[in-house]
């Protein structure tokens, strides 16, 4: 049976439609705003701790980071951004950033269920729609709340405060609750402070930290419900959705304990890890002790599997085991839930590859939601799976190899591996976390990593809206007797399996290379 026609498009039918040029022409213009106003910040006002202008290359490194949703900071928020730039540039491109992935999914799901259309909707539309409509009001909500425990909110310049101990010391102002807010809700990550969700005024206590977790997590497994919503079908929706969520369990299954566990290392020097009356247990260095190991694990594998990338905790500092859960999670392209949005699209490409390889095995053309996926189609998932991981092992590898680039990381041999690899992996899947380890503000890093950001978005987008216009176009076939079922359990296994084999074969030797041999080597 064919499928219906979507209701509640965005734009009428003859409207322009949500395509590449529209997302490339806003993307432009952003960049080159964004770039501007970093350059020229000591000529701009709410500036009262009169900082200069960014240096070229971190305002390149910047602004495309914050661009693609990546955020990705190589510098301390508190002392090199005035509160105009991350109130009116920073923040702004948290919303409009999170709004374009969302714009993107929602595309391809009318690509998915239209019936030879002439469109997929309206960029413009669909950005303004959900900025106005979704993040603002979650924001000013959250922001509110964040204001109300304790985080920083306010126009003030760095106060110099003495301590009951009779030191003094430098407290930062800003507009940190409202920045907070957007930040986890449209998986942005970019903390105003170098130490992120780890620092008081950011994440006063475990309220405001249970807060972020549901922020980074709600947007992006409310999409599958919105697909199964939008397909007449929620069947379908339920069957991504567990496939998010399976990948995102697994991950804090494996990363609570072993960070509970404790460091093998730190026991043979004789380091208590015990849990006791004082102290939370487990491996605690690098961690922010209101939170212990366990929140850290648990945070670590969120703020990973989705593209956020804010952290309560230094991964750098995390054991071999508990470091490699953000590295994989990220290496999955980030669908375990994902961006607003970026988890979903992913999650569909990963559909079609799985639908596609389940038409091989029955010996029939593959078919998804009734529209039949072939050779076009195909062609543009190629590109979309072998952007991202083409451009991360050609940089880690050049970086292994360059002196200046290894000069960056602060630890020898397999950690090391980690770092470099790290500091490509989370910028070419747009999540911004880092191993605190590698000093990423040097002309190589900085350049590298911002083309990084751009295949990252783009190379990502592009072929996902094409694929959203080429079956759009398409009529749907009626369901037969050879048709593979998609809104069935074995599927979302199928599925999930498809993920995780396809990253392992690209991945496996920077795991067996890094975060195994340093488990390994410390364990022996």
């Amino acid at each position: 049976m064919a499928r219906p026609r979507a209701t509640g498009s965005s734009s009428p039918s003859n409207g322009p439609s949500t395509g590449s040029a529209g997302l490339l022409a806003f993307s432009f213009v952003s960049v080159l705003v964004l770039y501007a106003q970093l350059r020229l910040q000591g000529h701009l006002p709410l500036n009262p701790d009169h900082r200069s202008g960014v240096p070229a290359g971190l305002s390149f490194n910047t602004a495309t980071s914050f661009l693609t949703n990546t955020n990705w900071q190589n510098y301390s928020g508190e002392s090199t951004m005035s509160h105009l730039t991350q109130m009116a540039g920073l923040a702004v491109h948290n919303f409009v950033s999170a709004a374009a992935g969302a714009a993107v999914a929602v595309a391809l799901i009318r690509g998915l269920i239209r019936r030879r259309a002439t469109t997929i909707g309206n960029f413009w539309v669909d950005l303004t729609r959900t900025t106005t409509r979704l993040l603002l009001p979650l924001s000013f909500a959250v922001a509110l709340v964040f204001a109300s425990q304790g985080a920083v909110q306010n126009f003030h310049a760095t106060r110099t405060v003495h301590t009951v101990e009779g030191a003094t010391q430098s407290i930062p102002g800003g507009p940190i609750a409202s920045q907070e807010a957007i930040k986890n809700l449209g998986q942005n990550g970019g903390g105003p402070y170098n130490a992120n969700a780890a620092h008081p005024f950011e994440n006063p206590n475990p309220i405001t930290n249970v807060l972020i977790l549901w922020t980074i997590l709600a947007i992006p497994f409310a999409f599958p419900f919105a697909f199964g919503k939008m397909a007449r079908d929620q069947k379908q929706g339920w069957v991504v959705f567990a496939a998010m969520f399976a990948l995102w369990l697994g991950g804090a299954l494996i990363a609570m304990p072993v960070e509970a566990r404790g460091s093998h290392p730190l026991a043979l020097l004789g380091a208590d890890q015990r849990a006791t009356a004082v102290q939370a247990g487990g491996n605690l260095e690098g961690k922010e002790v209101r939170f212990g190991s366990v929140g850290c694990g648990l945070f670590a594998d969120t703020t990973t599997g989705t593209s956020t990338g804010s952290i309560n905790c230094q991964h750098d500092s995390m054991t071999p085991i508990g470091g490699a859960v953000p590295l994989v999670n990220m290496m999955l392209g980030e669908v375990s839930p994902g961006g607003t949005g970026a988890g979903l699209y992913g999650m569909l490409i990963f559909a079609l590859t799985a639908v596609f390889i389940a038409g091989l095995m029955v010996g029939r053309t593959p078919e998804y939601l009734g529209k039949k996926i072939q050779a076009a189609e195909m062609k543009l998932v190629v590109v979309y799976l072998l952007a991202v991981p083409l451009v991360i092992l050609a940089f880690a590898g050049a970086s292994v190899v360059l002196k200046t680039a290894v000069a960056s990381t602060s630890n020898p041999g397999p950690h090391g591996l980690s770092e470099i690899a790290y500091a490509f992996i989370s910028p070419a899947n747009n999540n911004g976390s880092a191993f605190a380890g590698l000093n990423g503000n040097t002309a190589w890093y900085n350049t590298t990593q911002g083309l990084c950001f751009l295949v990252g978005r783009f190379m990502l987008m592009i072929p996902a809206l094409a694929i959203a216009g080429s079956l759009g176009r398409k009529q749907p076939v009626p369901v037969s007797a050879g048709t593979f079922p998609t809104g069935t359990p074995l599927f979302a296994g199928l599925l999930t399996t498809v993920v995780v084999i396809v990253v392992g074969l690209t991945y496996f030797p920077i795991i067996a290379l890094g975060p195994v041999v340093e488990h390994l080597v410390g364990k022996f």
